[in-house]
C-alpha cells in the first residue's frame, strides 16, 4: 500500500481521510502544528473506529514555516493537502486568512516536488469557484474562479480562490507535480 500524508489531521476533513485511508491499508503520517496533539488526534481516530498503531505518525509542521515539510513528505507517495486556516468569524485583517493559506499550500507542493511525490490532492473548496460574479446555470468547471474583488466575497473566500490559483502557478510553472484539487461544498 501507499505511504500517505495527510496535512492537518487534527481537523474535521484531515481526521476522515485519515481513518478512511488506514481502513484501507495504507501507511499514514499527518501534520499538526504541536506534536502535543498525538493524544488527542488518536483518541478522536478511536472515536471514529480507527485503531491506527504504528500505521500513524505524526509530524510537526505549520502553514508559515518551512520547518518540518521536507521531513514530514519524505518517503511519501503522495499528499492529501488539507490545513488551511477556517476561522469561526471574520478576521479584522483578511491576510490572516490569505497568506498561511497561499503560503501553506506553496510549503507543501516545494517538499512534495523535492520528495518526488506522485500526486498531491489539495482540498480547497467550491469559495474559489462559485463567488463574486452572477450565478451560472452551467456546471463549473477548471476555467471558473471566483473574482476576488467581487460582491461579499469574504477573506475566507479570498484565502481559498488566492491559495488553489498559486498551487495552479506553482505546478504550471514548475513541472514535475500532478495536482488535483477537490472543491466541496459547505
Amino acid at each position: 500500500m501507499a505511504r500517505i500524508l495527510v496535512t492537518g489531521g487534527s481537523g474535521f476533513i484531515g481526521s476522515h481521510a485519515i481513518i478512511q485511508l488506514l481502513a484501507t491499508g495504507h501507511e499514514v503520517r499527518t501534520t499538526v502544528r504541536n506534536l502535543d496533539r498525538e493524544a488527542e488526534v488518536r483518541a478522536l481516530l478511536k472515536e471514529g473506529g480507527a485503531e491506527p498503531g504504528g500505521a500513524l505518525s505524526f509530524h510537526a509542521a505549520e502553514l508559515m514555516s518551512d520547518d518540518g515539510w521536507d521531513a514530514a513528505v519524505a518517503g511519501c507517495d503522495y499528499v492529501l493537502h488539507i490545513a488551511s486556516p477556517f476561522p469561526s468569524g471574520v478576521p479584522k485583517d483578511e491576510n490572516d486568512l490569505i497568506v498561511p493559506a497561499r503560503e501553506g499550500a506553496l510549503r507543501v507542493l516545494r517538499a512534495a516536488k523535492k520528495a518526488a511525490v506522485k500526486r498531491v490532492v489539495l482540498t480547497s473548496s467550491f469559495a474559489a469557484v462559485g463567488y463574486g460574479k452572477p450565478e451560472q446555470k452551467k456546471p463549473y468547471d477548471e476555467t471558473d474562479w471566483t473574482d476576488p474583488a467581487g460582491d461579499r466575497v469574504t477573506p475566507y473566500v479570498k484565502s481559498k480562490t488566492i491559495a488553489e490559483r498559486a498551487a495552479w502557478d506553482f505546478v504550471n510553472s514548475e513541472g514535475g507535480l500532478e495536482l488535483s484539487v477537490v472543491n466541496p461544498v459547505g
